[in-house]
């Protein structure tokens, strides 16, 4: 019912930013949280940031300070803003959509690569 497209990703150095993008479309409920999740080659996904659509947020604490998460609630999209990146912000970040209802939903992108390194 519900697609998640990312976009944004790619490589950079140390230091440098990136802003991701996450569209979703289909069946979209009123009221949820979308957010961002990573995961490195090896090690299991862990959460980076999420945002209720009532504008509520959450960070990692390792992205504290760094990245920002907002939304666009009348295009269910969702960003990321990353700076001063380092090496260890490698991975692949997954886009998340969890509507309100129908309860247990759970929703991923496919995914877009980011790397930092000089």
């Amino acid at each position: 019912q519900v697609q998640l497209v990312e976009s944004g990703g790619g490589l950079v150095q140390p230091g440098g930013s990136l802003r991701l993008s996450c569209a979703a479309s289909g069946s979209i409920f009123s009221d949820y949280v979308m957010g961002w999740y990573r995961q490195a080659p090896g090690k299991q996904r862990e959460l980076v940031a999420t945002i209720h659509t009532r504008g509520s947020t959450n960070y990692a604490d390792s992205v504290k300070g760094r990245f920002t998460i907002s939304r666009d609630n009348a295009k269910n999209t969702v960003y990321l803003q990353m700076n001063s990146l380092k090496p260890e912000d490698t991975a692949v970040y997954y886009c998340n959509y969890r509507p309100a209802l129908p309860i247990n939903s759970n929703y991923w992108g496919q995914g877009t690569q980011v790397t930092v390194s000089s």
